[in-house]
């Protein structure tokens, strides 16, 4: 008969762990910044677009970073081709732009379409940042 107590003391060990992180998280940085991005994903209520994708993120912008640096920050899953100025979001929250569809993943900025990508476009505190699945 196999034991339990090793496999307790590995849910115990896996639960530190992840305790850990979840502290580590909640601090900030040196300058007091909260490097934890509050973000909202929603979904737009479309028949055709299944409700467990997101259609739209919003976060708010932060003084100092790119609107790619706060997008990675609040989903590290997002799908990014290229880099820096040269980078292009391709999915968010498990939802990627349906080429096929005429899809891509819209930036904007306090609601106005940003001028520049989200690798180049430096964000303010109190701006509110917003991806948006649209065609062309």
């Amino acid at each position: 008969m196999t034991s339990v107590r090793p496999l307790r003391a590995l849910g115990a060990a896996a639960a530190a762990l992840l305790l850990t992180g979840l502290l580590a998280a909640c601090g900030g940085d040196a300058a007091g910044r909260d490097p934890v991005v509050p973000a909202t994903l929603s979904a737009q209520s479309d028949a055709a677009s299944p409700s467990a994708d997101a259609e739209t993120l919003s976060y708010a912008g932060r003084t100092g970073a790119t609107a790619l640096e706060l997008l990675l920050a609040a989903d590290p899953s997002a799908e990014v081709t290229g880099e820096g100025e040269n980078a292009f979001v391709t999915g968010i929250g498990g939802r990627v732009a349906d080429d096929s569809k005429k899809e891509f993943w819209s930036l904007s900025v306090d609601g106005e379409p940003a001028q520049v990508g989200a690798g180049t476009l430096e964000t303010e505190d109190g701006q509110e940042i917003t991806w948006t699945i649209e065609t062309y």
